[in-house]
């Protein structure tokens, strides 16, 4: 369960971000974009969404584009959910007590990327990208079977 303190330390994390009021409400932005902000539901929302209404922390999150709108509802409804206040506009409205921390990371990076210049979005994506570990044939990265064996690269492996 992810709280309010998980979403500022993430996004206060992420290159040039600044934490504003707008809406009187906190939000994150790079270069004065907002990208996550607290959303806490209004009336008409309450009144679209009914007993659907969630309780708790909403969380409102920039998305790339719609289809990434589309594939987070239908993948997590429980968690992510929308309002007709934001019919054709890339954003989800996320339940925050129903989200792991490393969800909510992962959906704060991809709000920063999708707002962010694109010099600091291709300078970010230089220093977190990560190579995957190599494989060996039995499909256990060769550092986990050598931790596991004993055995060193290239000495009687797979």
């Amino acid at each position: 369960m992810a709280t309010w303190n998980d979403v500022r330390r993430i996004a206060l994390a992420l290159p040039e971000t600044t934490e504003q009021t707008k809406w009187g409400t906190p939000t994150w932005c790079v270069a004065d974009k907002g990208f996550v902000w607290e959303r806490p539901l209004r009336k008409s929302d309450l009144e679209a969404l009914g007993d659907r209404a969630p309780k708790g922390a909403i969380l409102g999150v920039r998305v790339a584009h719609l289809l990434a709108k589309e594939a987070l509802l239908a993948a997590k409804p429980d968690v992510y959910f929308t309002t007709p206040h934001f019919n054709g506009y890339p954003a989800v409205l996320v339940r925050l007590g129903k989200i792991s921390a490393t969800a909510l990371r992962e959906l704060i990076t991809e709000a920063w990327l999708a707002r962010a210049p694109k010099r600091l979005a291709a300078a970010l994506s230089q220093t977190t990208r990560a190579r995957p570990p190599r494989l060996r044939k039995s499909g256990t990265p060769a550092s986990a079977r050598s931790a596991r064996t004993g055995r060193g690269r290239g000495r009687g492996g797979a």
